[in-house]
C-alpha cells in the first residue's frame, strides 16, 4: 500500500512527465569544469585584531580547478598566495596600545571546496548565465610571522617569543608553521561571454592555530631570555610605548580562540565543456 505522503509526489512526478514533449533533444554542450585565477585581498583577525577589524588588507592571488558535476554542484581545487598582518597601535584597546605587538605573516594555502549554485549555470546559453553560490572546504596552509626590529626583520616562530623550546618552559614547545583551515563563503559568477566567466567571492578561513600572529598565552617574562637579543626585545614591546609590562605569567594573548582570516577576490576563469551528440528521446 502507497504511503499517503508518498502521493502528492507521485502525482507531480507524472504532471511533469505529461508536460514534457515526446521528443526531446539531450544537450549537446555540457559543462565540465572551469580553470581560473584570482586577485583581491586577505584581512587577519585574531589576538592583535579581536574586535573584528577591517581596516588592514592586503594582497592575496589565487588559481584553481573545478569539476563540476551537473549545473548545480562542483568541486574545487585552489591554491592561495596571501599576505596577512596588524599591529596593537590600530586598537581602540588601551591595553592592547600599550602591549605594541604586531607582525606579518605570508601564506600559502591548498584548499579542496564544494561549491553549490543556487541557479542553473551554462556558460554560453543567455537564459543561465548568472548564478549566487556557496562554499565550503578544507585545506592546508604554511604561515611563518615576522616582525620588523631597528628596520630588520626577524622571523618570530624560531625565536620563542613566549618562552617555547626553553628550559624554563618545556612544556611550551615551538608551534608547527602548518595548519587546516575551513574556509567557507558565498559568491557571485557570470558568464561574460562564451566560455569566459567573472567572479566575485568572500571566503572566510577557520583555523587550527592561536599562533598566526605569534600571540597566545602568556608572557615568558623577560629572564627567560638573553638581554640584547632580538627575541629579548621582539617578545615584549611595550618598552616602547612606556616601561614594560611583560611580567611573567601575565597574559599576552587569549588561548581560547584560533586565529582566523578571510579572502574576498574577483575570478577571471576559462569554462571547459564537451560536445555530446544530442540522442533523441521517445
Amino acid at each position: 500500500m502507497m504511503m499517503p505522503i508518498l502521493r502528492p509526489f507521485l502525482a507531480f512526478s507524472l504532471l511533469l512527465a505529461a508536460s514534457q514533449p515526446l521528443h526531446a533533444q539531450s544537450r549537446e554542450i555540457m559543462q565540465e569544469g572551469e580553470i581560473g585565477v584570482t586577485f583581491g585581498a586577505a584581512h587577519y583577525f585574531g589576538d592583535l585584531n579581536n574586535d573584528g577589524k577591517f581596516n588592514r588588507p592586503k594582497v592575496a592571488v589565487g588559481i584553481y580547478f573545478r569539476k563540476q558535476f551537473g549545473d548545480y554542484v562542483g568541486v574545487r581545487l585552489a591554491a592561495h598566495y596571501a599576505q596577512v598582518g596588524y599591529a596593537d597601535k590600530y586598537s581602540s584597546n588601551a591595553y592592547q596600545q600599550r602591549r605594541n605587538l604586531s607582525f606579518n605573516s605570508d601564506i600559502w594555502e591548498l584548499a579542496v571546496m564544494g561549491d553549490f549554485n543556487f541557479f542553473r549555470f551554462e556558460p554560453g546559453n543567455p537564459e543561465y548565465q548568472f548564478t549566487p553560490y556557496v562554499t565550503i572546504g578544507a585545506g592546508l596552509f604554511n604561515y611563518d610571522p615576522y616582525a620588523y626590529l631597528g628596520g630588520k626583520k626577524y622571523l618570530l616562530r624560531p625565536l620563542g617569543t613566549e618562552g617555547q623550546g626553553s628550559a624554563a618552559y618545556p612544556n611550551r614547545q615551538p608551534y608547527s608553521p602548518m595548519a587546516f583551515c575551513f574556509p567557507i563563503g558565498m559568491g557571485i559568477k557570470y558568464n561574460l561571454r562564451n566560455n569566459i566567466n567573472v567572479s566575485f567571492e568572500i571566503s572566510h578561513r577557520f583555523t587550527t592555530t592561536d599562533y598566526l600572529d605569534d600571540v597566545s598565552s602568556s608572557y615568558a617574562g623577560a629572564s627567560a631570555f638573553t638581554a640584547g637579543t632580538p627575541a629579548y626585545y621582539l617578545q615584549d614591546r611595550s618598552y616602547e610605548t612606556g616601561s614594560p609590562i611583560g611580567e611573567k605569567g601575565k597574559q599576552r594573548g587569549f588561548s581560547g580562540q584560533k586565529d582566523q582570516f578571510i579572502i574576498m577576490e574577483v575570478g577571471l576563469s576559462f569554462a571547459l565543456t564537451s560536445y555530446h551528440c544530442p540522442v533523441v528521446k521517445y
